[in-house]
């Protein structure tokens, strides 16, 4: 399980595990002469890689050494090849900038008034939005700061966490450089492929074992794992981990008819919308939504009566108000919590300073439930726990852009089993999810992951 503890406050989540629990093994084949076994684990060594294979053993075969997505069998046998996320990734051993000591977890939490926080960070002239985000922040504080003190000394305790004193890591977070044209592009470049026939196109894709899917095909359909074991895509030459029991959409806003030709309806949706902000509008990094744009996401029609509705939000009061007010009322939601993610490093410390007037160390979640018949509402809620208000998930953050921690674990106990669950703007897979986005294969490149022994 990815949730390391439970108290009243919430939980303390592992994501890194939650990933390599997902089930990414591949059984496939690469003859190798006399039943070589190959590992290809990859490790990082300053700014470099390095492979456990030996060129011996590739001049076996006369070629280069199979790399991660590279098939293998031993012995006549097909091999079975695990996959496991890269965990320097989440390798956050000292805060992104450090607070002052007595502004730790573990210190107690001092009573910070607004007026307090204004007068001891800036003496000038706050905009309307900065006072805003500090009244919000002032009444959240104490909630925040508590339940990360005890999920925080849970997981010393267990070892899970560990002291500052520590030794550090000497690995880099080495981001790979992926060739070629991007996810975002492609689905770009997707609108002047020639149009589809829908009555003679197939609205799901089944993946076989290591397969190249034609683009156009790709961003058809819904393309679904429904095996036991991971599979891998190619596309556009990159190999693409997708674990088992999960189906996704690489599309972006202007092309969901796939997904509701899906005819599935779900549950759970959890939404990760690109916020517009003058940060992203001045990188231009990524595409961003105006409000109105979000609001036509036809939630209602994937929604099944009842449907959880979970929703990403940045600290920013504007973003917060509009799902509460607009949003959520636009799609028959009915807001019933507010969480807060909490990033934390591997000895427990805030990775930025909790009353930072810039960025802060946590982020918000707005949950509710889709609005409908009442004897519907009644039946499906039977057997689960009411959404709590003010729960907190603790974690430490991967450092790759935007890779959200895991909920499956933390919503378990609000939601019947086997239930149908949807990721909106996702950038990762994961089993029993569909998932849609433009970047929705993003972190499921194999160059994310270190290849280990056969088993």
């Amino acid at each position: 399980m990815s949730v390391v503890h439970r108290l009243t406050a919430g939980w303390l989540v592992d994501h890194l595990s939650f990933i390599n629990q997902c089930g990414y093994e591949i059984r496939d084949s690469f003859a190798y002469p006399g039943g070589v076994t190959l590992n290809t684990s990859v490790t990082t060594t300053g700014d470099c890689y390095a492979t456990s294979a030996s060129a011996a053993i590739s001049s076996l075969r006369g070629g280069p050494i199979p790399g991660p997505g590279d098939a293998i069998k031993t012995e006549g046998k097909p091999a079975k090849l695990r996959y496991v996320f890269r965990e320097e990734f989440f390798d956050v051993s000292k805060p992104h900038i450090a607070a002052a000591p007595e502004e730790q977890p573990w210190k107690g939490c001092p009573e910070v008034g607004l007026t307090e926080i204004k007068k001891r960070k800036r003496k000038c002239v706050f905009n309307q939005g900065e006072l805003d985000a500090l009244e919000y922040h002032s009444k959240v504080r104490k909630l925040i700061w508590e339940g990360t003190l005890h999920l925080v000394q849970e997981g010393l305790k267990s070892g899970f966490l560990h002291p500052a004193t520590a030794e550090l890591s000497c690995r880099k977070n080495v981001i790979p450089g992926l060739a070629g044209c991007g996810l975002a592009e492609l689905c770009e470049m997707a609108k002047q492929f020639p149009a589809v026939n829908e009555s003679d196109h197939q609205a799901v894709h089944v993946l076989d074992d290591e397969t190249s899917i034609p683009e156009q095909d790709l961003l058809s359909c819904v393309t679904e794992n429904s095996s036991n074991c991971a599979k891998i895509v190619v596309l556009m030459g990159q190999k693409y981990l997708v674990p088992p029991k999960s189906s996704f959409l690489l599309s972006d806003i202007s092309c969901l008819q796939p997904l509701l030709n899906y005819k599935k309806k779900y549950d759970v949706i959890v939404v990760d919308p690109p916020w517009e902000n003058k940060s992203v509008k001045r990188s231009n990094r990524y595409s961003h939504l105006s409000s109105w744009q979000i609001k036509q996401i036809p939630v209602p029609a994937l929604a099944a009566p009842n449907c959880l509705v979970v929703t990403w939000v940045t600290n920013r009061q504007k973003h917060i108000r509009f799902v509460k007010d607009e949003l959520y009322p636009h799609w028959s939601v009915k807001t019933l919590a507010e969480w807060h993610w909490v990033k934390i490093t591997r000895a427990g410390e805030f990775v930025l300073p909790l009353d930072s007037l810039h960025k802060k160390p946590y982020e918000v979640l707005v949950l509710g439930r889709v609005q409908g018949d009442m004897k519907e509402a009644l039946r499906t809620s039977e057997d689960v726990l009411p959404i709590p208000d003010h729960k907190l998930i603790v974690s430490i953050p991967c450092s790759l852009h935007s890779h959200k921690p895991p909920l499956t674990a933390v919503l378990a106990e609000f939601i019947k089993p086997d239930v149908e669950c949807l990721e909106l703007f996702a950038r990762n897979l994961q089993p029993g999810w569909t998932s849609w986005g433009n970047e929705v294969l993003k972190f499921q490149h194999v160059d994310y992951f270190t290849l280990l022994q056969n088993e």
